[in-house]
C-alpha cells in the first residue's frame, strides 16, 4: 500500500491497544486518519501524539468520542466523517471491543446475578452490531472511495478466540465469530452490489501493554513484561506486535481480488492450546 495516494480512513476502538497501533502505523504512512473510541481520556492523549506520529506530515488525524453502544450516536459520527472526509471514505477498520475481554468483577457465564446479560449485551453492542451499523451507514462514503484496488474496503478485526476460547469469554468469542459470519455476508452483498470489498484480520496473542497514556508515560517498551516462557508460546519465536497487524491491514487495503477472507495474524500456539492473559 503505497503512501503516496493519501487514503480517508476511520479506525474504530483507536486510542488504545491493537486500534491506536493502526491508527499511528497508517497516519505514518501519510493517510488522514480519524480515530473513534469512547474513553476521553485515551483520545486527549491521542490527539496530544498526533503531531508526532505524523511523520511525514502528509496525512491528517483526528480522534473523535463516540459510544458504539448509542445507535443515535454512531449515525452522528458517520455524518461528522463525511463532514470530515469531504465524502470519500477509503477503509473502514471495525477493531472496537468493550473491555475486558472476560466477564468482569470475577463473574462467570453460570453467575446468577442479571449483571452478566447486562455485560453480554455490550460485548455483543459493541463487538457486532456497531461494526454492522456502521459499515451500513458508510456505503454511501466507501461508494466513492478509492484505494487503487478498488472503492472503499471494509476490515474487521476478529480474534483466534473465535475458534479457540478460553474460560469466560463467552461474548468475546461470540462477537468475534459473530464477526467472521459478519464479513463473509457483507463481502457478497457489498460486493456484488457496490464492490465494497469486506475482510478479516484474525489476530493471535498480539501484546499491546505499551499501546495507552500510561505506558507512554512510563516510557513501557513492547518487550517489558515479556519473558522467555511467553516467546516459547510460540512456535515463531515471540509474541506479536501491532505491526505484524498492520501489515495484514495494508495487504487487504491493497489486495483487489481478495475479499470475504480471513487473515489469520498467529505465531502459532506451542505447549498449550490456549492463550495466556
Amino acid at each position: 500500500m503505497s503512501a503516496v495516494k493519501p487514503l480517508n480512513i476511520i479506525v474504530t476502538g483507536g486510542a488504545r491497544g491493537i486500534g491506536r497501533g493502526i491508527f499511528r502505523h497508517l497516519l505514518g504512512l501519510g493517510h488522514n486518519v480519524l480515530a473513534l473510541d469512547s474513553n476521553p481520556t485515551e483520545l486527549r492523549h491521542v490527539i496530544s501524539q498526533i503531531e508526532i506520529w505524523n511523520s511525514t506530515g502528509k496525512g491528517k488525524g483526528d480522534a473523535l468520542k463516540c459510544d458504539l453502544r448509542n445507535r443515535d450516536e454512531i449515525k452522528r459520527f458517520v455524518a461528522e466523517a463525511d463532514k470530515l472526509f469531504k465524502g470519500r471514505l477509503d477503509v473502514l477498520v471495525n477493531n472496537a471491543f468493550a473491555t475486558p475481554h472476560i466477564w468482569s468483577d470475577g463473574r462467570a457465564m453460570d453467575d446468577e446475578s442479571e449483571d452478566i446479560m447486562e455485560q453480554w449485551d455490550t460485548k455483543i453492542a459493541v463487538g457486532l452490531t456497531a461494526p454492522f451499523l456502521l459499515s451500513r451507514l458508510c456505503v454511501p462514503l466507501l461508494k466513492k472511495g478509492d484505494t487503487d484496488a478498488s472503492p472503499g474496503c471494509i476490515v474487521n478485526v476478529s480474534s483466534t478466540r473465535a475458534y479457540q476460547s478460553e474460560i469466560n469469554h463467552e461474548g468475546y468469542s461470540a462477537a468475534k465469530a459473530g464477526l467472521l459470519g459478519l464479513t463473509q455476508s457483507m463481502s457478497v452483498s457489498l460486493g456484488h452490489k457496490h464492490k465494497i470489498r469486506v475482510n478479516a484480520i484474525i489476530p493471535g496473542w498480539i501484546h499491546v501493554d505499551d499501546e495507552n497514556k500510561e505506558a507512554d508515560e512510563k516510557r513501557t517498551k513492547w518487550e517489558d513484561a515479556l519473558g522467555e516462557e511467553d516467546a516459547n508460546w510460540h512456535p515463531a519465536g515471540r509474541v506479536g506486535k501491532v505491526e505484524d497487524v498492520c501489515k495484514a491491514l495494508e495487504y487487504l487495503i491493497g489486495a483487489e481480488f481478495v475479499t470475504g477472507q480471513e487473515v489469520v495474524v498467529d505465531g502459532g500456539v506451542g505447549r498449550k492450546m490456549v492463550y495466556p492473559e
